[in-house]
């Protein structure tokens, strides 16, 4: 019989990449392994990314939790970066803990990862100690995100902030502006490029051009937070065209 898992994202409201880059990846996998995924979502209210919207949408998480338990979903993906960082240091680990526990309350225990917990633990999986970020947020989110990530132990030695505060027109950036982006960056002594430190921005059809163009390694939100959906579902972490860390190299 072939495996099947079910993906459960807890996704804002206004965010239309998670759904398409998830399974987008999870669909290239499918053709190189036996597994196979269903995809559920549950949605929290927010429009635009400001940090009174993000801590109120976050406050909707425990109801997501509950409603993707309902239908049974083996791993469960908190998929808003931001909501969580602005939260506070560390936060990840707590809404993990507390969603992770909602789901046991409904008798329907599932692993729960966060895509800002995916982002830090997929860096240390590449050993990157040093990077280079490009965010869409407005400034102070960004810079919010940057002290998250160096309380995590790893230093952005250089990031670039967009500066889009709608998150629908966050979805509409195209991919295709990120290798230049990145091309002006400083690379020197970088590690790591994180290229979307945001799931809603698309990122996955440059992530090898950005790799090829720069000879280092290039995650994103969206991949980390597949490869530790994979982790959690005790699969192999790899999938043609997910970067450095979906190539196969980090088991």
């Amino acid at each position: 019989m072939t495996p099947l898992y079910r993906i459960g994202q807890i996704v804002p409201s206004s965010n239309t990449t998670m759904e398409t880059e998830i399974p987008a990846m999870l669909g290239a996998r499918q053709s190189i392994r036996p597994e196979r995924f269903t995809f559920h979502s549950s949605r929290m209210r927010m429009k635009h990314v400001k940090k009174e919207e993000l801590a109120a949408m976050d406050a909707e998480s425990d109801r997501c939790a509950a409603e993707l338990s309902d239908a049974r979903v083996d791993v469960l993906g908190y998929a808003c970066l931001v909501a969580i960082m602005a939260m506070g240091r560390g936060y990840h680990r707590e809404s993990q803990t507390r969603l992770t526990r909602v789901t046991r309350d409904n008798d329907a225990e599932a692993t729960v990862i966060t895509s800002a917990g995916a982002l830090v633990d997929g860096l240390k999986v590449l050993g990157a100690r040093r990077i280079a970020l490009v965010a869409p947020y407005m400034k102070p989110l960004t810079e919010l995100v940057v002290d998250y990530i160096q309380h995590e132990g790893i230093e952005v030695k250089v990031w670039h902030a967009l500066e889009i505060p709608d998150n629908l027109a966050v979805a509409r950036h195209d991919p295709a502006n990120l290798p230049g982006i990145v091309a002006d960056l400083d690379l020197d002594g970088v590690d790591a490029i994180v290229l979307s430190a945001c799931v809603q921005m698309p990122s996955l059809p440059a992530v090898a051009q950005v790799e090829a163009q720069t000879g280092k390694p290039v995650l994103t939100a969206a991949i980390a937070t597949t490869y530790a959906m994979l982790k959690a579902l005790k699969l192999e972490p790899i999938v043609p065209g997910g970067g450095a860390l979906l190539s196969g190299a980090y088991r």
